[in-house]
């Protein structure tokens, strides 16, 4: 695939991880032409919609959306949109990220998948560098198919990420560590690899956390902008 084609696998990837969290929040998003989006707010940090493809239209993007909330986001998955006259700001840029299925994993141990509802509240505070957890992840995302990845010292969490598979890929998110991020991502490439063999993995980073990705075998393959709401 070219790059631009892999940029669209990890977007509609990356919007399937955010329909899941919508949903066990009891949102109900919706895939539709050239977007996901959700007309209802999204949880804390999730975004209102996903651009799909490079050719949809910034104000019918945004007409499927609530703006009059405050928090309303959208992922511009090829940094195309301008959304500056419709009232939004540039928060974040990003690249796309792309790691050959079949690339070979790195020789690192120590990483698993969480066996239990009952460790996500614990999880979710590592991801939050201690802050108490909200209950932002539920237990209606676990499933054979989406992983929350841990790491353990003295019998507590010191890294994780989450491993969602699609149709022909995995995507990773939410990765943090208490440690160095290219440790983590051997840790985290290492448990993929055993989990779904033979699988591409895709994701997004960037600054200091893209150049640990490429030092371990990802590929940048395309920029992309998160747009907040500003009124």
């Amino acid at each position: 695939m070219t790059e631009t084609e892999w940029a669209g696998a990890a977007a509609r990837n990356n919007a399937e991880w955010c329909d899941a969290v919508c949903r066990a929040h009891g949102l109900a998003g919706e895939f539709g032409a050239g977007a996901w989006s959700s007309a209802r707010r999204t949880p804390p940090l999730y975004p209102d919609a996903v651009s799909l493809t490079p050719e949809v239209s910034a104000a019918d993007l945004v007409a499927r959306i609530d703006t009059a909330s405050p928090g309303c986001s959208v992922k511009d998955s090829f940094a195309r949109l301008d959304l500056e006259p419709l009232g939004f700001e540039v928060l974040f840029e990003a690249q796309w990220i792309h790691r050959e299925a079949g690339t070979p994993a790195p020789a690192h141990l120590g990483w698993e998948p969480l066996r239990s509802a009952e460790s996500l509240p614990a999880w979710e505070t590592a991801w939050n560098d201690g802050e108490e957890s909200t209950g932002l992840f539920r237990p209606g995302l676990l499933s054979d198919d989406t992983r929350f990845l841990a790491a353990y010292a003295e019998g507590r969490i010191v890294a994780g990420a989450v491993a969602s598979r699609g149709a022909s890929v995995v995507g990773v998110s939410n990765l943090f560590t208490s440690a160095d991020e290219e440790s983590a991502w051997a840790g985290c490439l290492t448990e993929i690899a055993r989990l779904w063999p033979g699988l591409p993995v895709i994701g997004y980073e960037s600054g200091e956390s893209l150049d640990a990705a490429v030092s371990q075998g990802f590929k940048p393959i395309g920029p992309l902008r998160v747009w907040l709401h500003t009124g």
